[in-house]
């Protein structure tokens, strides 16, 4: 609306197990960054008063404009309620609907996830140079998303999360130790404990190379690939197939996507 101030904007990207929020000011940079724990039992004021106690803890102003993105329906339904109810902020639910300039090249357009979209528009600023662009976004599962120049989402590649294939290892092998994930100093564990984590970290890192030489090899040019995400963090350094590393590709996405409407 003419005359409504538009900034603080705030994003919130919603995943199965984390939510991360960000404020972005009027250059579209973001201010402040946040990653909470998604729980599907919060009811909108519950996410209120969560709200407000991270603009509080932060000294930052309450947004006048907000944009969402969630693969958990329930947990963004009741985030838009919190934001209309209590900032009354109308918040842009990102769909493959009301993005226009984009172009899903699916089967079923209307079914690719909104923070795989979100990765399209974060994924613009890498390809200068680059017809194509791979994100590897490493959450509860492992997306891999390939983008092409003109705001092409041509489809992309879903795997098991590392911290998933960990649980289940430990849920079906009862004497096994649970573990961090984190790289050990060689690939040939002396202990139990090292040969996990080589397995998990190590394996993990492999099958991410494999599946990125396979998706260039099926591009009729070349592609740059960037890596976000929780795990992303653990394996950077190991992956020899990624370009680069960037943990708010999604959130600066998001803003990104909430710009160009």
């Amino acid at each position: 609306m003419p005359g409504v101030p538009a900034f603080p904007l705030l994003a919130v990207d919603i995943g199965n197990t984390s939510t991360v929020l960000g404020l972005a000011d009027q250059s579209l940079t973001l201010t402040h960054t946040w990653r909470v724990r998604t729980n599907r039992d919060m009811l909108p004021d519950d996410l209120a008063l969560q709200l407000h106690g991270l603009f509080a803890l932060a000294g930052a102003q309450a947004p006048h404009a907000a944009v969402l993105s969630s693969v958990a329906p329930p947990v963004g339904e009741n985030y838009a309620l919190a934001l209309r109810r209590h900032f009354m902020v109308e918040a842009f639910d990102v769909n493959a609907d009301n993005l226009p300039d984009v172009r899903v090249e699916l089967d079923q357009p209307g079914v690719v996830g909104a923070d795989r979209l979100c990765n399209l528009f974060g994924a613009e600023k890498y390809m200068d140079h680059h017809d194509y662009a791979v994100v590897v976004d490493f959450g509860t599962s492992t997306n891999f998303d390939v983008v092409g120049k003109g705001r092409r989402f041509l489809g992309g590649v879903l795997a098991t999360g590392a911290q998933v294939s960990a649980d289940a290892l430990f849920s079906r092998a009862a004497k096994l130790p649970r573990i961090t994930l984190a790289a050990p100093q060689t690939a040939i564990g002396r202990n139990t404990v090292h040969a996990l984590q080589s397995g998990l970290v190590f394996g993990y890192a492999e099958m991410v190379d494999g599946l990125l030489r396979r998706i260039r090899a099926e591009l009729p040019g070349e592609a740059v690939t960037i890596a976000t995400g929780g795990f992303a963090r653990t394996i950077e350094g190991i992956c020899q197939e990624i370009d680069h590393f960037d943990e708010t590709l999604t959130l600066r996405g998001l803003i990104e996507l909430w710009a160009s409407r």
